[in-house]
């Protein structure tokens, strides 16, 4: 008996020296692995409070990106392949930001319904590259609470100051209708200058504003009237009355038009196959032929404008094909509206002195051989484009200025 309780004793102080070893008790120090030393800071450097805002701040969440949702009208084209790129390439790699894309939107119905769907997954922000009904647009953001903008276009007038001082109105940026006019203005005195006498042109997709405005600036660049008229607002007028340019109505000045087409559907290429028939000097783009018209032109041998913008395949033509003359936006021109979208969602509007949405025109650049072309394209492509991350930072922040946005886009950018 005596000796069972002495080897019990025995057990128990050999426990209790083992215990005693892993509790440290035999230096007074703990293991490098102890969580409160793992980075090799001294052990009495950190208190219980510091490990616990350590171990809280490691469980705290990132933070959730911005979910913007993205209206398109056309998803093919080469300027809307250009614009989806640089978002989801470069824009989404460099700012916590997702994008969520529709397919072609058509109606305005479409629209309503892309941006209530998106209400609905949780998005915060439109971007708005359709143009069927803006107003209907942006009263449907309104209604959701979603913030607005209008990407690379703008409202007409009247629509802006409906809804300038509206709070989800974060506003527009990109060519006004003047600038709009301008350009096809340039393009036909382009022509007209060179000595044409002959041209075909293509409306693009009349009613929709920007071309209207591009139009009109094409018959007044090439010195034609447009029922007896050859001020802007006269001729624009006329061309949204007629959904489109009457031959019978323009007046020739040197320059003859032999023929015109719009849209896009079963008898386009008819119609294309029957002007080009008539042997033009020039074929005259309003928007989109360089999506669908650059091989039949190209085979055609006729030489070809268009606005568009700086994409790869535009360069092509315009090295290999016939395309001589490009007024064209770069894919990262859209980036000071993201800049301006991402201040609003994080409360920190930019509004000018009177309360009122963002609205600056920004103009087209213009290439007419290869050395302009490459000049902007180039500056515009990879990890470092025009509307880099280090530009957009000067404008994105709680105490930016409308200047500041306004200096931004309208530095010359050629």
């Amino acid at each position: 008996m005596k000796k069972n309780i002495i080897k019990l004793l025995s057990l128990l102080l050999a426990a209790a020296m083992i215990l005693c070893v892993f509790a440290g008790c035999s230096d007074g120090k703990t293991e490098a692995t102890d969580p409160k030393t793992s980075d090799n800071a001294p052990a009495d450097t950190k208190t219980q409070a510091d490990t616990q805002a350590e171990t809280e701040e490691a469980a705290a969440p990132s933070g959730e990106p911005i979910k913007i949702g993205v209206l398109v009208a056309d998803v093919s084209g080469e300027e809307a392949l250009g614009f989806r790129s640089y978002y989801e390439n470069y824009i989404a790699k460099n700012y916590n930001v997702s994008f969520v894309y529709t397919e072609q939107l058509e109606d305005a119905a479409a629209e309503k319904s892309a941006i209530e769907k998106f209400a609905a997954q949780g998005c915060q922000a439109i971007l708005s590259f359709s143009s069927a009904d803006r107003a209907t647009q942006l009263d449907t953001c309104i209604q959701n609470k979603l913030y607005y903008a209008v990407a690379s276009g703008m409202l007409d007038d009247a629509q802006f100051e409906t809804y300038k001082t509206s709070e989800y109105f974060v506003g527009q940026i990109g060519p006004s209708m003047d600038t709009e006019y301008e350009a096809g203005f340039a393009m036909g005195k382009y022509f007209a200058d060179k000595g044409v006498k002959t041209v075909a042109m293509y409306g693009a997709f009349i009613p929709n504003p920007m071309h209207v405005y591009r139009a009109a600036g094409v018959l007044a660049g090439l010195g034609m009237t447009y029922g007896g008229a050859s001020e802007k607002d006269a001729i624009v007028g006329q061309i949204f009355a007629d959904q489109g340019v009457d031959l019978s109505k323009v007046g020739a000045n040197g320059v003859e038009l032999v023929g015109y087409f719009q849209g896009f559907g079963d008898t386009t290429f008819d119609e294309l196959y029957g002007l080009l028939g008539q042997n033009p000097d020039a074929f005259l783009s309003v928007g989109m032929a360089t999506t669908f018209f650059t091989d039949a032109l190209n085979g055609a041998g006729v030489e070809f404008s268009d606005i568009d913008s700086f994409t790869s395949a535009n360069g092509k033509a315009m090295t290999e094909g016939k395309l001589v003359y490009l007024a064209g936006k770069y894919s990262s021109s859209i980036g000071p509206i993201f800049a301006a979208l991402v201040n609003a969602v994080n409360g920190h509007p930019v509004r000018d002195a009177e309360g009122n949405a963002l609205s600056i025109s920004q103009d087209y650049l213009v290439a007419t051989d290869a050395a302009s072309f490459d000049k902007y394209s180039t500056a515009d492509q990879g990890e470092s484009p025009i509307f880099s991350k280090d530009v957009l930072d000067t404008v994105i922040g709680d105490s930016v200025s409308y200047d500041s946005f306004v200096a931004l886009v309208t530095e010359d950018r050629g």
